[in-house]
């Protein structure tokens, strides 16, 4: 089961309020328990104008025992069943998708929700009078409250629609934290992140003269949370810490690591690019002052994505783009702009892919994504037990608190050739640096080969996956 890693006293980082902080914890990294023996019957959710989404429906419970596996309630060869890429063919052999922390398939559901978009509510949003006008602004709209619903912010008006992670990050650095900035100020980062959550810190530190100070990781890849509490002082500015490293799969203590900035007096965003999809997010539970995620993670469209900000941070942020949507009034004087969400989403937006982002959260929410995270949770215990398996072959990246993630090594293999033999298995996996070269780099490595999990994987494809390995490791 996924459970909080040993952890420090927070006192000894001069916190407030142990008692509330620790609780705080325990409810963000829960115990998941086996699925509920309760018949499945979501809410069915109204998206736009007159659709309604496709839903799994259980009249009884299935049987929890034998060979038969389930995401909840749900039989798991209905929820592959809903993804019609896994039944494509490889060279003539099945495709066995183990990209996810690349980018994950599709439900018909959102594909059949894209088809709807551009038939029936297709135009530009919030200004036509027209009939489909409205209805793709409510659909737009619609699937920004799904966001927030989602992720357990307080308002759709904390929701920015953005082409993904990388804009998010790019926006709030250039937006929020750059205007903070003097020389000798300080941003907050981890030895963990993806090269979108370094370098736009990077070219604002260049431009303003600040700092960056990075907390490293234990010999399991955790954050070392001393030494992360270590580097604030009177000169930080700004933290920015990932939830889940793409590159090892393990979940940082993001409650603590937000508790400890707050404890400075410093803001903090959250890349939530590889938890999204695969462990339960509230960003106010957790008191994050930023999030971001993108869309194509959680079984969404490409080209969309999200960033959360607490109101008072999206309203001290300038405009990150300036045009059509996002002003209230303009002359060649002065102009006016918009409040927040749309001062920050200048001109047309990428509208058809936001609904579809609605629809995979959805999907997601139909199935339950505690009962997502306890199956995936089994899966990686699993890949990980017949990976080592096999002679030669060393996992990097062991925390005790790790998702989805099953990097490796092989000695004596190239890990591209590792890949590309995989690949004419029909097994899709990912090798290289995964822009997280610094993490790579710490454990002497310029690469891993990745295989990375997604609820739709089975035990079956991983038995598959180290049996290839060992033809090749022989």
């Amino acid at each position: 089961m996924i459970t909080p890693e040993t952890r420090s006293n927070p006192s000894d980082y001069g916190l407030p309020d142990e008692n509330e902080l620790l609780a705080r914890i325990a409810g963000y990294f829960p115990e998941f328990s086996e699925p509920p023996a309760t018949s499945y019957s979501p809410t069915v959710v109204p998206l736009g104008s007159g659709y309604r989404a496709p839903t799994h429906n259980a009249s009884t419970p299935p049987p929890k025992s034998g060979n038969a596996l389930y995401i909840g309630n749900v039989p798991h060869d209905k929820v592959r069943a809903d993804f019609p890429i896994l039944s494509e063919k490889v060279d003539g052999k099945p495709l066995v998708w183990l990209d996810n922390a690349a980018t994950t398939q599709r439900p018909r559901a959102v594909i059949d929700r894209l088809v709807y978009y551009y038939e029936h509510e297709n135009s530009n949003v919030h200004r036509g009078a027209h009939t489909l006008a409205a209805r793709s602004t409510d659909a737009y709209e619609d699937a920004r409250k799904k966001v927030a619903a989602f992720i357990g912010a307080p308002s759709a008006d904390n929701i920015v629609f953005t082409r993904g992670t990388t804009e998010g990050l790019n926006l709030i650095a250039q937006a929020y934290v750059k205007p903070l900035l003097s020389a000798g100020d300080e941003i907050v980062l981890t030895i963990l992140e993806h090269h979108a959550n370094i370098v736009p810190w990077q070219i604002i530190a260049e431009e303003t003269g600040a700092v960056l100070r990075v907390a490293p990781v234990d010999e399991s890849g955790q954050i070392i949370l001393s030494e992360y509490a270590k580097l604030f002082n009177h000169r930080t500015r700004f933290a920015s810490v990932t939830h889940v490293s793409n590159a090892l799969g393990t979940v940082t203590p993001v409650a603590e690591l937000v508790a400890i900035a707050h404890g400075f007096g410093v803001r903090i965003c959250v890349d939530g690019a590889q938890s999204i999809s695969h462990i339960p997010v509230n960003v106010t539970a957790l008191d994050a002052d930023w999030f971001v995620f993108s869309g194509h993670k959680i079984f969404a469209p490409t080209g969309i994505g999200a960033v959360y900000g607490k109101t008072e941070v999206l309203e001290a942020a300038k405009p990150y783009q300036a045009g059509g949507n996002m002003i209230a009034d303009v002359t060649f004087e002065r102009t006016e702009y918009q409040k927040a969400p749309n001062k920050f989403e200048a001109g047309t937006g990428n509208i058809a892919d936001a609904v579809g982002l609605g629809a995979a959260l959805d999907y997601v929410s139909s199935l339950g994504i505690e009962n997502i995270a306890a199956y995936e949770h089994f899966l990686l215990e699993y890949g990980t037990e017949q990976l080592r398996t096999v002679p030669g072959l060393r996992i990097i990246g062991n925390a005790a608190t790790k998702t989805s993630v099953l990097s490796f090594v092989l000695d004596g293999h190239d890990i591209q050739d590792v890949a590309k033999h995989l690949s004419a298995a029909g097994i899709a996996i990912r090798a290289g640096h995964h822009c997280a070269q610094p993490i790579l780099r710490h454990f002497g490595l310029e690469g891993t080969a990745r295989p990375s999990l997604a609820f739709y994987n089975t035990p079956d494809e991983l038995d598959f996956l180290a049996a290839t390995i060992k033809e090749i490791a022989r």
